[in-house]
């Protein structure tokens, strides 16, 4: 079985920079597996919810709804701290994340760029920086040797992507993005990804700009080729899992 797997930082990322290739993926018979480091209580648009741990539960059962309308196979939310990852130690987290990629063992691993996508979030950039070392340390013995015990056993990942775009948010600080070499034609998911976005309903205000951008260039998500198994040149494809083995 093929898998593939994401790395985020909040609710609603999987959805608004990731809904489309998740969705294709699923029908094309592929594991999908979103791994969300925080609950987004630090959210500016609170939907109603009292306190932190209100908005934490509340955002919690959005995600849930959100993978559903995206057929995601595993979706699994940490309790980190929404805005406050580049306080947090980096080894114990890419502990905790490198766990989940041992547990399911994807080929294809996705997160943001190093950028912080197109709003250049902080948080965006750590789930970046976790999640690419998770891809390189999850297939090491010598990295968490405490994990390995019962089922859990090193696992390497084939690919490693960032997604990247090709235009910036008016009126925010510059992001340098990273060439597209993966373009992922979601033209059949548009109406999908914006439906799971909605399902985000404590962040209803966001809702019109966001799909209004969605349906401005929506139709491609692009990615970047950050690290392969496979060495050699780069040539822009259509398809992550090109010629990716399920065995490794």
């Amino acid at each position: 079985m093929l898998r593939l797997m994401l790395i985020t930082a909040h609710p609603d990322d999987e959805a608004a920079s990731f809904g489309g290739t998740l969705r294709l993926y699923h029908d094309r018979g592929v594991e999908t597996c979103v791994l969300c480091l925080t609950p987004g209580q630090a959210a500016s648009h609170r939907g109603g919810a009292k306190d932190d741990h209100e908005l934490a539960a509340l955002r919690r059962k959005e995600f849930a709804a959100s993978c559903d309308l995206l057929k995601v196979t595993r979706g699994i939310v940490l309790d980190y701290p929404d805005g406050k990852l580049h306080r947090q130690d980096l080894y114990r987290v890419v502990a905790d994340v490198t766990l989940q990629v041992r547990e399911f063992r994807p080929q294809v691993m996705l997160t943001f760029g190093p950028e912080g996508g197109v709003t250049g979030h902080t948080d965006h950039s750590l789930a970046s920086l976790f999640g690419t070392l998770a891809f390189h340390w999850s297939g090491r013995n010598n990295r968490y040797p405490d994990q390995l015990a019962g089922t859990i056993a090193p696992h390497r990942a084939q690919r490693l992507y960032y997604s990247t775009a090709d235009f910036a948010l008016p009126d925010r600080q510059p992001v340098t993005f990273a060439p597209a070499d993966a373009v992922i034609d979601i033209a059949d998911y548009v109406e999908t990804k914006i439906a799971a976005f909605g399902a985000h309903t404590s962040q209803a205000p966001l809702l019109p700009a966001v799909e209004q951008h969605i349906r401005k260039r929506g139709t491609k998500e692009l990615f970047h080729l950050a690290a392969s198994v496979e060495i050699g040149p780069v040539v822009q494809g259509s398809d992550l899992f090109a010629d990716v083995r399920e065995k490794h």
